[in-house]
């Protein structure tokens, strides 16, 4: 049997790398996109594409019934579900079979057995895959998992049964805070999969996560491509990954990787998959965790290492193949690493808005999967994830070396990223000696963002480089204008970066020569060589210069030397600020730092509150947010109550001070 034509239940770069795949088999591709993604680039890329509905998920990626319609109208011979949302649902997997269309996944008996942690724990015990003593046992009441912690001994990890990506998941090192972390785990696990069920484990203090890739056909072969090691991680979400594990000697690495095999064996598992392990620093032991049913977002470090293409076998075992290689075919060669690429906040909160510039750094051994590029809105109804940067060299030192170069070449502008964060764990001595473990970045105080990077002066004058040659004059008018500003008879700019505020003064002298002064300093002679919303070339004082550059919002990005600066453009200091508002506030608000929804409200209307006092929790992007008194005062309103919407910088608490 062979795929004609494959539709893609997903979105992002995961969609784009599954249309580019069957692009290379000649395998016509259906896109399902929502209000949110029109102009996707997934959208963009496929040979057809239907909408789905509103931006929520719930009501798109999501929506069961209205892909099964698609499938059917659309004629779709096969589906794949990428990762995330439905790739791991045994309903969808049933609904899209029913339709006659082939699953490009495991099957959705395979899913059930390994999907529940509890059972997949079972299934372990069976294969003789070393497990964690822990319990998850069909008793769920409160007072019998507590009764069930003790017995195990703290310290615990609760753990989402049903779960996957570190929600639903809480550490408790004390008892008398186990029961408010498992009120909160079952929350959210109801809320992200619709049980709450939870298994407990004894926690495994500073392990490292090692994952063993496996592909597996109908015809009763399995094989292992090796492992990856994802012990870099934020909030139990993976950051780094890495093939092969600098970890693991050849005897831990071939148990690691048999143990993978006898499990998807008595699973009669087919397809990709992903068993993950705990490996234990000092005994070198490791431990079943979990299995994951379907392809991975770190699937390219594997394919890097190995020469395979993993896309290409799921849609070759789906369709009734035999896998083309065997065990001895599969060796690992040089060294893979990738990072993930989020728009995030310093605070580590999800970004969106419109991307002014995104420009991915090339070169050998360079390879760039993403769902985006210059002028595409993110938005922050999905995953804030929007590319992987993935390194392959000859060893690992060359690897993080080329990884480095890399990330300091990646510019994104007008949404800001994790790539400041990225190079600090990339620069670390630890990463660079392989000593890491799941706790790498507070041990190394890599959690907390340092304070924004003044811009060098050359920032600025690429910024006044690049306005003053997208619009070459000034007139009168601008005098008073936010935009470039004469003062006798000079053009002047002024820009702000944090409390720091430049002034550039600007004389024409030849054509594409510029003589900018900078701060009162000797004017230096700027040419530029050429300039567009993306880049500007130049050279300043006789150094070619290559910056990022694009406008937002009345604002100049500029992007140099691996890091990004935003300049705004204050008013000239002559113009009357008269009528702007502001005045003193005595009391404070607490907005919704993005779209979400009210989990449990701990306070009501009246109540006197300390600083730091837990006031609600809000859901919002799949985790629990919690919302505490940024000093004493009175409640003096809270707008919205338990389960309803709140849309982001929506006020939560109105707070008076005492």
């Amino acid at each position: 049997m062979s795929i004609q034509k494959l539709l893609i239940a997903n979105r992002g770069e995961v969609a784009v790398r599954i249309i580019r795949a069957c692009k290379e088999l000649g395998i016509r591709t259906v896109a399902v996109y929502s209000e949110a993604d029109e102009g996707a680039m997934h959208v963009r890329l496929a040979d057809e594409a239907y909408l789905l509905g509103p931006a929520e998920s719930t009501g798109s990626y999501l929506n069961i019934e209205r892909i099964v319609k698609i499938i059917v109208e659309s004629g779709a011979e096969a589906v794949h579900p990428g990762y995330g949302f439905l790739s791991e649902n045994a309903d969808f997997a049933r609904a899209v079979e029913e339709t006659g269309a082939t699953w490009v996944a495991p099957s959705a008996e395979a899913m059930e057995k390994v999907g529940d942690k509890i059972h997949a724990k079972e299934l372990a015990k069976i294969a003789e895959v070393p497990t964690i003593p822990g319990y998850g046992g069909e008793e769920q009441d409160e007072e019998r998992l507590a009764e069930a912690a003790e017995e195990i001994g703290y310290p615990v990890l609760i753990k989402a049964s049903a779960g996957g990506g570190g929600r639903g998941m809480r550490p408790v090192h004390r008892a008398e805070d186990f029961l408010e972390a498992l009120q909160s785990a079952k929350r959210e696990a109801a809320s992200a999969f619709g049980d709450d069920s939870m298994l407990l484990e004894k926690f495994v203090e500073n392990p490292r996560h090692v994952e063993v890739q496996i592909i597996a056909d109908d015809h009763g072969n399995v094989v292992h491509l090796y492992e990856r090691e994802c012990s870099i991680q934020r909030r139990h979400q993976k950051v780094v990954e890495e093939a092969p594990s600098p970890a693991l000697p050849d005897e831990l690495r071939e148990s690691i990787c048999d143990a993978a095999v006898r499990l998807a064996k008595e699973a009669r598992y087919r397809n990709a998959g992903t068993v993950e392990f705990l490996l234990s620093g000092e005994e070198d032991e490791f431990y079943f965790l979990e299995m994951n049913a379907r392809l991975q977002v770190e699937h390219p470090v594997t394919e890097l290492v190995t020469g395979l293409d993993l896309v290409h076998l799921q849609l070759a075992v789906a369709a009734g193949e035999e896998l083309p290689i065997s065990q001895e075919d599969v060796f690992p060669r040089g060294s893979a690493i990738e990072v993930r690429i989020y728009t995030e906040e310093g605070t580590g909160l999800p970004a969106g808005g419109k991307l002014g510039l995104f420009a991915p750094s090339e070169g050998p051994g360079i390879r760039n999967d993403t769902g985006v590029e210059t002028g595409d809105e993110v938005t922050l109804d999905y995953d804030p994830m929007i590319a992987k940067l993935i390194v392959f060299a000859s060893d690992r030192e060359k690897a993080v070396m080329r990884l480095r170069r890399a990330l300091a070449d990646y510019a994104i502008l007008g949404v800001p990223t994790n790539l400041p964060l990225l190079r600090r764990i990339v620069d670390h001595p630890s990463f660079e000696a392989g000593e890491m473990t799941i706790n790498f970045l507070e041990e190394h105080g890599l959690t907390e963002a340092p304070p924004a990077p003044s811009p060098p002066e050359e920032a600025v004058l690429i910024a006044a480089a690049g306005e003053l040659s997208r619009s070459p004059t000034a007139t009168p008018n601008d005098l008073f204008s936010v935009g470039p500003w004469r003062l006798g008879g000079e053009i002047r700019l002024r820009y702000r970066a944090g409390e720091e505020e430049h002034v550039v003064e600007a004389e024409r002298s030849r054509s594409r020569t510029l003589k900018l002064r900078l701060n009162e300093q000797e004017a230096v002679a700027v040419e530029v060589l050429s300039v567009s919303d993306g880049e500007v070339r130049a050279r300043i004082a006789e150094r070619q210069v290559t910056g990022g550059f694009a406008m937002d919002d009345g604002d100049v990005l500029v992007s140099l030397d691996g890091k990004s600066y935003r300049l705004s453009k204050p008013a000239p200091p002559d113009v009357d600020d008269a009528g702007t508002g502001g005045g003193d506030d005595d009391g404070a608000s607490l907005t919704a730092p993005m779209p979400g929804s009210v989990v449990k409200v701990l306070v009501s209307e009246g109540d006197e509150v300390e600083e730091g006092q837990l006031l609600l929790v809000l859901e919002a992007m799949k985790t629990e947010h919690s919302i505490s008194a940024p000093h004493d005062g009175v409640v003096r309103s809270i707008p919205y109550g338990e389960g309803d919407s709140v849309p982001g910088g929506g006020v939560l608490v109105e707070l008076e001070e005492a």
